[in-house]
């Protein structure tokens, strides 16, 4: 029966193959396997699956497919859109936007809640009776009433400093770095950057760097340091010449615009270089109009159309322009 399936879902008998087995799974469900000679499917294998009902004693067919082996070629996995883009992918007025569970961030430094969890943390502390107060008075030795109030108020000052002061200090940290944002960079998000950074084009393996002369970014006067962890590899350049300008740049990275490099002496001698010219090309260029006299263009068109008139004697009568002859005593005088 799941031969005969298989050769009624096959295109062409010649698809079907020999026999390669049967699974049996669960619910009285068995799985038979034939080969499958298609072009293009190397090692890919028909699969018809055949329900058995053990009460009635019959088979049914439940469903068939083609399916790959253990040494099926198989196409490429598919990657996720997201997977594959790449940052070079976006666009300036692109949005792609973060994910809430990003590895990349964590939650930032919250004062108030550290605060109550303190005050929490204070209040379900131990409290000494009255009774083993008793007895560890009567095991020490006694005092005076001067010594007790002076001890009384050292104990409160040490308790509040103790109490106070690592709450204060996180304080000053979380401000200092900016850290009470509601999300903020983890291990993993600065060290992916920090590879980043240092491996692309603003770090010490960029052309840029040989033209520096030995001399690195981070003994430049235009390198803004960052803080934080970053601060020991990284910085910003603010120097406008430079082609790293407003870009993180690494403390051994460099350019040919360091501030300990001295701009080149300028010569008085002028060098005449070669003319550049091109005498394998005529260049054609249009001449503007000339805005002169209507009597001087009627003038030269005169000279240009006709040589001039004369009569018998050779006595010069004038020179012609279409019907018009035009003579000398007509004609205005040139300035030399």
């Amino acid at each position: 029966m799941a031969h005969a399936v298989a050769f009624e879902v096959a295109d062409d008998d010649s698809q079907v193959g020999d026999f390669l087995g049967v699974q049996e799974l669960e619910d009285s469900v068995s799985d038979f396997r034939f080969a499958a000679h298609i072009p293009g499917y190397e090692g890919w294998q028909w699969s018809v699956m055949l329900y058995h009902d053990e009460e009635r004693g019959l088979w049914t067919v439940s469903e068939s497919s083609l399916i790959p082996g253990e040494d099926s070629l198989m196409p490429p996995q598919w990657i996720p859109w997201k997977d594959r883009l790449l940052p070079s992918d976006l666009a300036v007025t692109d949005a792609l936007g973060t994910e809430p569970d990003d590895p990349r961030l964590e939650d930032g430094f919250d004062a108030d809640a550290e605060k109550t969890a303190d005050e929490d943390g204070k209040a379900d502390a131990p409290t000494v009776s009255a009774a083993e107060q008793g007895d560890s008075a009567e095991t020490s030795e006694p005092e005076s009433s001067d010594d007790a109030a002076a001890a009384e108020t050292n104990d409160v000052e040490d308790e509040t400093v103790s109490h106070d002061e690592p709450i204060a200090s996180k304080i000053r940290v979380a401000n200092e770095f900016e850290l009470s944002r509601r999300r903020v960079l983890t291990p993993l998000g600065r060290a992916q950057a920090a590879e980043r950074w240092y491996s692309g084009p603003h770090g010490p393996k960029s052309l840029s760097t040989k033209t520096a002369d030995g001399l690195a970014c981070q003994t430049c006067g235009f390198f803004i340091p960052l803080q934080g962890e970053l601060n020991l590899m990284f910085g910003v350049c603010a120097n406008k010449w430079s082609p790293d300008d407003g870009r993180v740049v690494s403390r051994d990275h460099g350019c040919g615009e360091h501030s300990e490099i001295e701009p080149p002496e300028p010569s008085s001698l002028w060098i005449q270089s070669k003319p550049a010219y091109d005498d394998m090309h005529i260049d054609i260029v249009e001449q503007a109009p000339r805005e002169e006299r209507g009597d001087i263009e009627a003038m030269e068109a005169a000279q240009g159309a006709d040589a001039g008139t004369f009569d018998d004697n050779g006595h010069y009568l004038g020179m012609r322009n279409g019907h018009t002859i035009v003579f000398l005593s007509q004609m205005p005088k040139r300035s030399k």
